[in-house]
């Protein structure tokens, strides 16, 4: 008898689950399972917000696939559970792979002025676009960026700012685009690079990693 992984997805900041409406992996050897962020309790550190993510995994051994900040959240998760791969994808695995801006924007506390209280309150995107490819990319924004609590918005951008992680985990899969904005591949070292890559290539790439990701779980 084969055996099922058990793979969950966190999707990236303020992003809906659907984010992986696309991934397809082969049902006789693969289980899909993701979980959606939670509202943070007041002043929860990014390790008790983990422990409470973990109340999600419901086997043991599973494989976590991280998005973005998800790719942080499942490294947090990961010191835990027992899991049998550690996946992220356009997202960062050290503080030190944060770009200069975010470092920045962590010396100045800036991040505290970021106006959080707006955006959770934009209920069309494409009210706020100029041109047909602005226009799809806000509908992209519209569809996917769904999780606009301020006080989630608060803690996930203060989190990411302030992530601490030293040191690379052993054993971790880094997946990267190379054309990612939001984290430049030229401060990520020792990853899988995807050509042409973006930040949002979950969506878009969907179908390299429905022909990769099982290898690489299973490898």
């Amino acid at each position: 008898m084969k055996q099922v992984n058990h793979v969950y997805f966190v999707p990236g900041m303020a992003a809906d689950v659907s984010i992986f409406e696309f991934i397809n992996l082969p049902k006789d050897r693969f289980v899909k399972h993701t979980i959606p962020w939670k509202i943070p309790e007041k002043n929860e550190s990014i390790a008790d917000y983990a422990k409470r993510m973990c109340e999600e995994i419901e086997h043991k051994d599973c494989v976590l696939i991280g998005v973005s900040f998800g790719g942080i959240m499942v490294q947090e998760m990961s010191k835990y559970l027992n899991v049998s791969k550690l996946i992220i994808i356009s997202s960062v695995k050290n503080r030190h792979e944060l770009p200069r801006r975010i470092k920045l924007v962590r010396k100045t506390k800036a991040y505290k002025l970021m106006p959080t209280a707006l955006v959770s309150k934009i209920d069309n995107w494409e009210k706020l676009a100029f041109g047909d490819f602005a226009k799809k990319r806000a509908a992209l924004y519209q569809k996917y960026l769904s999780v606009n609590d301020k006080t989630y918005l608060d803690w996930a951008i203060e989190k990411i700012v302030c992530w601490n992680q030293e040191k690379t985990m052993e054993g971790i899969v880094h997946i990267h685009g190379n054309k990612d904005v939001v984290f430049p591949i030229s401060h990520i070292k020792d990853c899988i690079t995807i050509e042409k890559g973006t930040h949002v290539m979950i969506i878009n790439r969907a179908r390299w990693f429905n022909k990769h990701l099982p290898e690489i779980i299973e490898n």
